[in-house]
């Protein structure tokens, strides 16, 4: 046999060869980016959706995950440059967060651009409403303000209280809560009375304290999530007012109840059922999904409880577990074909029970979730109690 034929045979059998020692390449791996706020303002919501991640399983239908994890310091700049390179390097079938909705909007036009599915972990209907061309790469696992607004409102209402003054981020979040509120006031038959705005890195409120303060107000809803969430509380307390105080499901971490202490006592606030699971009635649909996921979180955190955000980092998990199988049925992952069917099979989701209720999804639905997703709880000595 000649020189040159023997070569081609021997290039072959060496190259299979090496292709066996070699691991499966990046493309053969489903790969999920994250872009959380581990550090920064937004932490307490951030940490929680971290130590849930570190939980996931290492597998989806037989299928290898890998997970690239930024942090986006609780601001929009970081959430974007972490989403371009989750997308441009990294070649990510998913991105799962941001946790605040101002970073969740900041990203819609790379997703879309990207052709990347993302579902995120931050709250405002305004991220997945009204639905475009652009919108329909993303997906949220909290519940939207609208939801929670009509619960909230309707407790104010059965309580009865006739006068409201509002305090909320000056952001998406804010304004998102503002605007779902108002619109269910006059049904209620309750009177706005103030409206005031805050940063979520503001250190005093005293200003918007002192304008609420005068106007008297049966209650005051608060519109923030994590620790600064606590701000304006603490400030109406040490000044005297005696009304009810509401906050949103933003404030479900114990780092809200470490900072707001006793002044943070008997405050009303919607949640995911998650956050109370134990006490639920025992025919709701998530209650024993609930019970087993605390167990679990507290074994792997000791010392922790399950939070709203800790609770919609297992829910992602969840719906991608449901809707990788019917994509892998479509395409290989690490392709634009792939990230398509993604998409789609996430938009397909039906009757899946999560931590936070049943999902059901549509083409103008991506979030899914019901009336099933949120109870109104109170605080009292420092735990969440499940209030009917």
């Amino acid at each position: 046999m000649s020189m040159r034929n023997a070569l081609p045979g021997a290039f072959l059998i060496a190259s299979l060869a090496l292709s066996a020692l070699l691991p499966l390449s990046a493309a053969a791996q489903i790969r999920i980016g994250f872009t959380l706020s581990t550090t920064g303002p937004a932490a307490a919501i951030g940490l929680p959706s971290k130590n849930v991640v570190m939980m996931w399983p290492k597998e989806i239908a037989g299928q290898k995950i890998e997970t690239f994890i930024l942090d986006d310091n609780s601001n929009t700049t970081g959430a974007v440059l972490n989403a371009k390179k989750l997308t441009a390097e990294d070649n990510v079938d998913v991105i799962v967060g941001p946790n605040t909705t101002p970073n969740a909007l900041a990203l819609i036009d790379i997703v879309a651009q990207a052709k990347t599915p993302m579902i995120t972990l931050a709250a405002s209907g305004s991220i997945v409403l009204p639905m475009d061309d652009k919108k329909r790469w993303v997906f949220k696992m909290p519940q939207n303000d609208s939801l929670m607004a009509t619960i909230v409102t309707q407790h104010m209402e059965d309580h009865g209280i006739k006068t409201l003054a509002f305090i909320g981020f000056s952001d998406g979040y804010g304004e998102s809560w503002y605007n779902e509120v108002t619109r269910l006031l006059d049904i209620r038959h309750i009177t706005l009375v103030a409206n005031e705005r805050y940063n979520r890195n503001d250190t005093s409120v005293t200003g918007q304290v002192l304008k609420i303060m005068a106007a008297k107000p049966d209650a005051v809803l608060i519109a923030g999530s994590a620790t600064p969430a606590a701000t304006p509380e603490i400030e109406l307390v040490q000044r005297g007012y005696k009304g009810a105080i509401y906050q949103t499901h933003g404030i479900a971490t114990f780092e809200f109840l470490k900072v707001g202490g006793k002044d943070v006592e008997g405050t009303y606030f919607p949640t995911g059922p998650a956050v109370v699971a134990a006490q639920l009635p025992e025919d709701h649909p998530s209650k024993k999904l609930g019970v087993e996921f605390a167990k679990r979180y507290v074994a792997n955190y000791p010392g922790d409880g399950v939070t709203q955000f800790a609770a919609d980092a297992w829910d992602a998990w969840l719906v991608l577990a449901h809707a990788i199988p019917e994509a892998l049925k479509v395409a290989k992952p690490g392709t634009a074909e792939f990230r398509s069917a993604l998409r789609d099979a996430i938009e397909k989701t039906r009757d899946l029970t999560v931590l936070q209720g049943v999902v059901n999804m549509s083409p103008t639905d991506h979030v899914g979730l019901d009336q099933r997703s949120r109870v109104m709880a109170r605080i009292e000595n420092g735990k969440w109690v499940y209030t009917p």
